[in-house]
């Protein structure tokens, strides 16, 4: 069993930066491939950036050039380094773990998620 605890979300002016972490319990973390996903009211789940164990990273479009994830295997935390943020970032975000290598863009293919968030972007 793994478990996920996610920090550092909060009220945020628009063009301003945040930086989310991820604890994960489980001596095989470094294993793992893991994401971070965000849901808005009334949307769907969706993929924001996932990294493989070897450090390799995938990002939705929407966050290209903006969003940078990281993972600290020592200490097994995953970060989300948010830059130039904007009100439609705004959502909960969730940290999740794919007990694979791989790492995946869907929400369905990540076996454990942490509580979530909560980011809010001001205008």
């Amino acid at each position: 069993q793994v478990q996920l605890v996610e920090s550092g979300g909060e009220l945020v002016q628009g063009g301003g930066s945040l930086r989310l972490s991820c604890v994960a319990s489980g001596r095989t973390f470094s294993r793992y491939a893991m994401g971070w996903f965000r849901q808005a009211p009334g949307k769907e789940r969706e993929f924001v950036a996932t990294i493989m164990w070897s450090g390799s990273t995938r990002y939705a479009d929407s966050v290209k050039g903006r969003f940078t994830i990281s993972r600290d295997n020592a200490k097994n935390t995953l970060y989300l380094q948010m830059n130039s943020l904007k009100p439609e970032d705004t959502a909960v975000y969730y940290c999740a773990a794919r007990v694979v290598t791989y790492y995946s863009t869907s929400v369905n293919e990540y076996n454990y998620w942490g509580q979530g968030t909560q980011v809010t972007v001001s205008s």
